[in-house]
């Protein structure tokens, strides 16, 4: 059972999309979402990011799309006289959720926390990611369905949970997407908009979701402004063909 996602001022959108699944409904809701933001921040001023700081997370990451890769390209130089901060080819992911920051969880709840994630019946799926939309701080690609990611946010924080770690905001606070560049002043948005809406008619992109990974997460400033991480590990999720699906949380 998918868990249900509720009204969260923190997340974008706020509100939660009307169906899961339906990549119509879902690119239609990340769209008006975006459609509605008049002022565009400096997504690298966001609170909680001091020099130096690292945090653990769990995340999706996608070294080897290579039409992920040419897709995000092509969006990008279509965007670049807006004079965004581009996402490069190594560094496009999926946050699913925070861990904790580097100086709050030790190596052996790390250790734990992969264990455990190893234990649970993890199942490899499929997401199409959608251009494009965007937020309050990035333009992103809208990805569908989203109920196995969800389904993945509730089971990797449970894991969390029985590893004692911080953990980060609630399942139902989770709205997935995937960015390809970072608004990086306070600006108008309409032509921010204006631009992202010619690249809507571009062809989705199909992504196979067979691993998650729990990564040191950490920004850098040179050449452009990006995020950088490590993988601490890499936990395979089981074939679709043999294994049954995810559930939800696993009861501790």
């Amino acid at each position: 059972m998918t868990p249900e996602l509720d009204v969260f001022p923190g997340a974008f959108p706020p509100l939660p999309p009307p169906d899961l699944d339906s990549p119509d409904l879902l690119v239609d809701h990340d769209w008006r979402a975006f459609t509605a933001v008049e002022r565009m921040k400096n997504h690298w001023a966001r609170p909680g990011w001091p020099e130096g700081f690292r945090a653990y997370y769990w995340m999706l990451t996608f070294p080897d799309a290579d039409e992920l890769t040419s897709r995000a390209r092509q969006c990008q130089d279509a965007l670049a006289h807006l004079g965004m901060d581009r996402v490069p080819d190594d560094g496009l992911h999926v946050t699913l959720t925070r861990v904790g920051s580097a100086d709050q969880v030790s190596n052996d709840q790390l250790q734990l926390l992969a264990d455990l994630a190893e234990e649970v019946p993890l199942t490899a799926f499929e997401v199409v990611a959608h251009p494009m939309a965007g937020s309050k701080g990035a333009v992103r690609f809208t990805l569908a369905p989203w109920s196995p990611l969800v389904r993945l946010h509730a089971a990797l924080s449970e894991v969390g949970r029985r590893a004692n770690v911080p953990g980060g905001k609630p399942t139902s606070a989770f709205r997935p997407h995937l960015g390809v560049q970072y608004s990086n002043r306070e600006r108008p948005a309409a032509p921010v908009i204006e631009s992202v809406a010619r690249l809507r008619t571009l062809e989705p992109v199909s992504l196979e979701i067979d691993r998650v990974d729990l990564v040191e997460l950490w920004r850098t400033t040179e050449p452009l402004p990006a995020y950088r991480w490590r993988v601490v590990r890499s936990v395979p999720l089981s074939p679709r063909s043999t294994s049954r699906a995810l559930s939800g949380p696993q009861p501790g």
